[in-house]
């Protein structure tokens, strides 16, 4: 089934305790459409400058990722430059260079506009409806968001919402774009605002499943290195779709499989600065590390 993704690519220059890099390959629609790239094929749109290195396009389609709706755009690339503490759950933005991306007004190519999955990375939600015109129905819509948008355009995100299936956004969001301080609480709130399926992604925590009255929970994965977490969150998104992609049904034990995959793609993410990980990452490793995911929370039940 096809896959689109809307959303950013971009140079980051990222510090942590671990090391840094500078200028390296970065953007919600990277990580995702990399990580979701070994269960299906993608299409992304998305902008970028004219200083854009051709060699990341080639990184994109090395991984089957069609990247013919990707433009070039007059001036610079979107770059973002953060640094992490010890506390790897949060980067500290030091700068932020929007450039192109400023000025981006996504247009979604004839030969995409019949995708079987949407995700709508975290743009502007009034650019996400806007995408969501330009398709066909697809059979699932799921998105991103972040606090800027719900600080400052929480009713344009709250139309995005009703036209969404799944919300995939972290434990701060959920609390703010809800109100509540309860993650179930929260979670509750958001899905009567129109998506049947909220995750909630809490870093080094884990993530959450809310889908109708049932919930999932589901550690992440206890790592000896961990050296850049920038885009564990996307690539999570990657992984989860990329499932649902290539098994299209959202029963609960779906689900849950897709949220283990999600899981297992933020973790590898980790390992390395920007998408180098991904570089060398096999579909095999993928499949070890989901069993270790299933021994991890696996437990007998209670006799007598």
């Amino acid at each position: 089934m096809s896959l689109l993704v809307v959303g950013s690519v971009a140079l980051d220059s990222v510090k942590t305790p671990f090391g840094e890099a500078t200028d390296v390959l970065g953007g919600s629609a990277t990580f995702f459409s990399v990580a979701a790239s070994y269960f299906t094929s993608v299409n992304v749109v998305a902008t970028v400058g004219e200083d854009f290195p051709p060699e990341h396009l080639d990184f994109l389609r090395s991984r089957g990722v069609d990247v013919a709706g990707v433009e070039t755009g007059h001036g610079k690339t979107f770059r973002w430059r953060g640094e992490y503490s010890y506390q790897l759950n949060e980067a500290k933005t030091l700068e932020t260079q929007l450039n192109v991306f400023e000025r981006f007004a996504p247009r979604v190519p004839e030969a995409y506009r019949s995708p079987s999955l949407v995700f709508l990375a975290n743009i502007d939600p009034t650019l996400q409806r806007d995408v969501l015109s330009q398709v066909r129905r697809p059979k699932i819509v799921a998105c991103d968001t972040m606090n800027f948008w719900i600080a400052g355009k929480k009713p344009e995100l709250e139309r995005t919402l009703k036209e969404v299936d799944i919300l995939i956004i972290n434990d701060g969001e959920a609390r703010q774009l809800a109100g509540e301080a309860n993650l179930v609480k929260a979670s509750r709130a958001i899905m009567g605002l129109g998506p049947q399926t909220v995750i909630i992604k809490r870093g080094e925590y884990g993530a959450l499943l809310f889908s109708g009255s049932g919930v999932f929970a589901a550690p992440a994965f206890p790592l000896e290195h961990v050296f850049d977490p920038t885009g564990a969150g996307d690539s999570f998104a990657g992984g989860f779709l990329g499932h649902l992609a290539k098994h299209p049904s959202l029963d609960r034990a779906n689900l849950c499989k897709a949220v283990i995959f999600g899981s297992v793609l933020a973790s590898f993410c980790v390992e390395a600065f920007s998408l180098d990980r991904f570089k060398t990452l096999t579909r095999l490793d993928i499949q070890h590390r989901y069993r270790d995911f299933k021994h991890l929370t696996f437990f007998e039940d209670v006799d007598g």
